[in-house]
């Protein structure tokens, strides 16, 4: 077990520098606009990710368990969902632009699970549960998806200021095209934490007999499921596109980081664990 987790923190320190790197290359993409730093940001980010996966499974193989029960396992989790979904639409859309501002992300996430005790400890009784795959997974899903979503508005309401337009009309989509992909990525996530919410209210009612007990952590849950079903229900049924979906969008992942960070910072409950 030992020698598993001292290779785990290699890798994960190696993942570290390589997010770092990878958000260097990023930058000098946008500043300097030679496309093979682009290419090479998404290499280093797609190499960064192999690793980040292997570290996690290494620590899984260690602790004997899913690497999701602590505030370390989920932040450093965290930061691979969202780096998952990035590199699906970097490759999909052919769009490295948006690994610029999503590489700063994943290092203040991975930044702050360094911040945290690394310690495996036994699973405490009522997180002994075949629920707690899916759910912290699906959890994962979202929050990576909202990420995404959330940095597809930013660029979209930074979209008609960039200038150097032939760099620009290269990598970055039409400002439709953007705002359609961020409404993907945000329907994945709000499907994704539904099903986080409706399997931690079964989960709980077995481990507590009470399917909702109004825990800072659930409240926050929440109302970031209503935040984005309000997004979804107004670009449907009112035509909400554009700069107020992007807004959403950006607002929505705000509230995000908040149930994550804030509400275990804040108003601890007994989601504190993660």
């Amino acid at each position: 077990m030992g020698n598993l987790l001292n290779l785990e923190s290699i890798l994960f320190y190696v993942v570290i520098c390589l997010y770092f790197l990878a958000t260097v290359c990023y930058f000098l993409f946008v500043t300097v606009k030679k496309d093979g730093l682009g290419k090479l940001a998404a290499l280093i980010q797609t190499l960064g990710l192999v690793l980040h996966t292997a570290a996690l499974v290494l620590r899984g193989i260690a602790a004997g368990r899913l690497p999701l029960t602590n505030q370390y396992e989920f932040a450093t989790c965290f930061a691979w969902g969202i780096c998952l979904v990035s590199l699906v639409f970097i490759h999909k859309f052919r769009f490295s632009v948006i690994g610029t501002f999503i590489a700063p992300i994943l290092l203040l996430l991975i930044g702050y699970a360094a911040m945290q005790s690394r310690e495996v400890k036994a699973l405490m009784p009522a997180l002994r549960s075949s629920w707690l795959g899916f759910h912290v997974s699906t959890a994962i899903i979202a929050y990576g998806s909202f990420g995404v979503g959330a940095v597809l508005g930013m660029i979209f309401l930074l979209r008609d200021s960039m200038r150097n337009q032939g760099f620009w009309d290269r990598h970055v989509p039409p400002r439709e095209k953007l705002d359609l992909i961020s409404y993907r990525s945000v329907c994945l996530g709000l499907l994704f934490l539904t099903f986080t919410i409706i399997s931690g209210a079964i989960w709980a009612e077995q481990a507590w007999g009470s399917y909702w007990s109004w825990d800072p952590k659930e409240t926050w849950s929440l109302v970031t499921w209503l935040i984005y079903a309000t997004y979804l229900h107004l670009r449907i049924r009112r035509g909400w596109k554009g700069k107020a979906a992007a807004i959403f969008a950006v607002v929505g992942f705000v509230c995000v980081l908040f149930t994550y960070v804030g509400v275990n910072t804040l108003l601890p409950g007994i989601h504190s664990y993660a």
